[in-house]
């Protein structure tokens, strides 16, 4: 189990392009409350990154929006929560893993991202509640789980 302050820290942004780099550096000043490794820090990075991208580029389509980024950390690990109200989408239902065999160009486009960034996470989970969509990721501390990294 990770142990996590008991308060989140919260950030607010409009969901545009523009704003990504706030939720990035938001991130990265919880991954280094927590002493995340570099490693770690990066994977928690890119799954927020590719969930809010495609939260403006997806979910609102250039729309008005608002996106809202809770974050806890600890010496365990960190645990971000993104929510929005853009129309339900289950990330996990969205992801498209690579398939074997198949070169690049005859993939279907799309899917991937997001499936590289739920298995770049320890923990994730999604719900729709309340005309929201709420993603939860949590990356462990290095050496807090005997299982290393998913790839």
């Amino acid at each position: 189990m990770v142990e996590l302050a008991r308060t989140s820290s919260v950030l607010e942004v409009p969901a545009t392009v523009g704003a990504l780099g706030d939720i990035a550096s938001f991130v990265l000043r919880l991954a280094g409350r927590a002493g995340l490794d570099k490693g770690s820090a990066y994977r928690l990075r890119l799954a927020v990154d590719e969930l809010a991208t495609n939260i403006v580029m997806h979910g609102y389509r250039g729309g008005d929006g608002r996106i809202t980024v809770r974050g806890r950390s600890g010496p365990g690990g960190v645990r971000i929560t993104i929510e929005d109200t853009a129309p339900a989408f289950d990330p996990v239902e969205g992801r498209l893993p690579p398939v074997p065999g198949v070169p690049p160009e005859d993939r279907r486009i799309g899917g991937l991202g997001i499936h590289l960034a739920l298995t770049s996470v320890d923990e994730f989970s999604y719900v729709h509640r309340d005309g929201r969509n709420i993603s939860a990721l949590t990356v462990k501390a290095e050496g807090t789980d005997p299982c290393p990294p998913r790839p």
